[in-house]
């Protein structure tokens, strides 16, 4: 793989580090995506929920790998900035099936990858903790031997998924993130810790990078930071948010036959000149 992409790999781990939060509001297409660069983040990250809602899948694993990686590289492949990748959890349940995803996501473009222990299934919500130690093992191998220093985020759903009871879950997150750590996990995330008192003793206690995904009812971002949180992610919450819009533009003109939800539009020219500008500087005038 390039030099480049290393690059981006390295600044990606970098900004886990730094004073500030790294912020991510997740993107599903080129146009969110581009949107997002412009704004000024640093850096992308998809969102597996809302690419798999955009092209008509639940989710939970329904897409398939190469739909999941070709939407992924058309995102990479549209920005300058490092792009990570949502990828459920392998699209396998084999450690085998984890290391072909992450060579797949890197050829792809992208620098880093979600990697989740849920299953979606109510009667065992959770990967066994040794399999799921091991898929992240083999990805960081894979990723190795292909040259790109993969940012790996290990997600565990143990609080998302109300895992086990309500006094036993911390101390399950605990185990599952120390597990995860030390098989090379560069940042642990923990989708549904919302607490902030819990956050700050899981931050303590796991001694790396701590992912939490935000939104309304979360703490601020300001209040994320002093709390020691190293990512702030928004999941498939800004793609939902657009599908609101769209439903109140449908029922407005349904109903009354006015327009006023979609005043807040960027111009067309505006829109059309992002994928103007990306196209001059991919390839040239010519």
């Amino acid at each position: 793989m390039s030099e480049a992409q290393q690059l981006r790999a390295n600044r990606l781990r970098e900004m886990h580090r730094g004073a500030q939060a790294l912020l991510l509001p997740n993107v599903w297409d080129v146009a969110s995506a581009r949107i997002i660069e412009e704004a000024g983040f640093p850096a992308i990250a998809t969102t597996s929920a809302g690419i798999a809602f955009s092209v008509g899948y639940p989710d939970n694993q329904r897409i398939s790998r190469e739909q999941m990686l070709a939407r992924v590289g058309r995102i990479a492949r549209a920005v300058q900035v490092p792009v990570t990748a949502d990828v459920e959890g392998g699209y396998g349940s084999r450690p085998e099936d984890a290391a072909r995803t992450a060579v797949e996501v890197i050829q792809a473009g992208a620098v880093g990858m979600n990697l989740e222990d849920g299953t979606g299934d109510p009667a065992h919500p959770l990967v066994d903790r040794l399999l799921a130690v091991e898929k992240i093992r083999a990805v960081r191998e894979a990723a190795r031997k292909t040259g790109v220093g993969l940012v790996v985020n290990a997600r565990t759903d143990t609080y998302l998924d109300e895992v086990g009871a309500p006094e036993s879950r911390y101390a399950e997150a605990i185990l599952r993130a120390r597990a995860y750590r030390d098989a090379g996990a560069d940042c642990i995330f923990v989708p549904g810790l919302r607490d902030p008192e819990t956050i700050s003793h899981f931050i303590r206690e796991v001694d790396c990078p701590v992912n939490i995904l935000a939104g309304p009812g979360s703490p601020s971002v300001p209040e994320l930071e002093k709390l020691g949180v190293a990512r702030v992610s928004l999941g498939s919450g800004m793609m939902r948010s657009t599908l609101g819009l769209v439903r109140r533009i449908a029922e407005e003109l349904k109903s009354s036959g006015t327009y006023r939800a979609l005043e807040n539009a960027p111009a067309y020219a505006e829109v059309n000149q992002l994928f103007t500008r990306r196209a001059l500087q991919m390839h040239g005038p010519g």
